[in-house]
This record gives C-alpha cells, sequence and structure tokens, in this order.
C-alpha cells in the first residue's frame, strides 16, 4: 500500500435470523461506518416493528466500527426502549467492547426496558408528593 493511502473498506455483510420470532438475531460482518450502516439501520428498525421481545444483534464478523457505527447500535436501543424491545449483542470483538465501555453504551445497553405506569400516580415523578 502506497504511503498515505487509506486501506479498502470490508464491505458490510448483514444477515436477519428469525427462526425464533421473540429474539430476531441480526448478524453483522466487515466494516460498520460512516459508509456502511444505513442498511443496518433499515433492518433494525423494520425488525423493531414486528415488537419481539428481544432483538440480538450478533458482531461476530465485525472488522471495523466509527462513530456512525456505533450511533446505529444506539440507534437500536432507542427505539427498542420505545417499543418494549430489548437489544443484547452477541460474539462482540474486544475491540468493540472496548469501545462501547469507553462511550459509556455498555451502561445504557444495561438499563431495563421501562415500565408501563397506569393510573394516577403514572403521572407523577418519583419522589414527589401528590398535594391535593
Amino acid at each position: 500500500m502506497p504511503h498515505g493511502s487509506k486501506p479498502e473498506a470490508t464491505p458490510l455483510s448483514m444477515a436477519v435470523d428469525h427462526s425464533d420470532p421473540a429474539a430476531p438475531v441480526i448478524s453483522v460482518g466487515g466494516d460498520l461506518a460512516f459508509t456502511t450502516s444505513g442498511p443496518l439501520r433499515v433492518e433494525v428498525d423494520r425488525v423493531l416493528v414486528e415488537r419481539p421481545p428481544v432483538l440480538v444483534l450478533d458482531f461476530a464478523g465485525l472488522v471495523c466500527i466509527d462513530s456512525t457505527g456505533l450511533s446505529v447500535i444506539v440507534h437500536a436501543w432507542r427505539e427498542g426502549q420505545q417499543v418494549g424491545t430489548a437489544v443484547r449483542l452477541r460474539s462482540t470483538p474486544r475491540f468493540l467492547d472496548t469501545i462501547l465501555d469507553m462511550t459509556g453504551v455498555t451502561g445504557l445497553l444495561a438499563r431495563p426496558l421501562p415500565t408501563a405506569r397506569t393510573g394516577p400516580a403514572a403521572a407523577d415523578p418519583p419522589g414527589r408528593a401528590v398535594s391535593a
């Protein structure tokens, strides 16, 4: 490779396994970056429309990730929170674990799904007294 040239990006590969409808798996390989992340985001949205209890993102084949790729993981978590789907990562390479830890995404993904609150107390924030 000539000095100053950038290495060729590895194309994104993606496969969706719906064999367990309660926990579909999106397997991701190659580079998850600015130029390649769009199809994964679209597929995440497509799967979440079904509102499965769990969505698994399998990163066994991941080669590289940039901030845009990381934002797709956060997008999946945020949209999952909205529809009641827990997002779980599987087979994360060491470099991805490090990035997730350094950016705080590990803690974000560990947050429980919001619980549905009903009744008069649902409108009141926790810890606040209600006066009549």
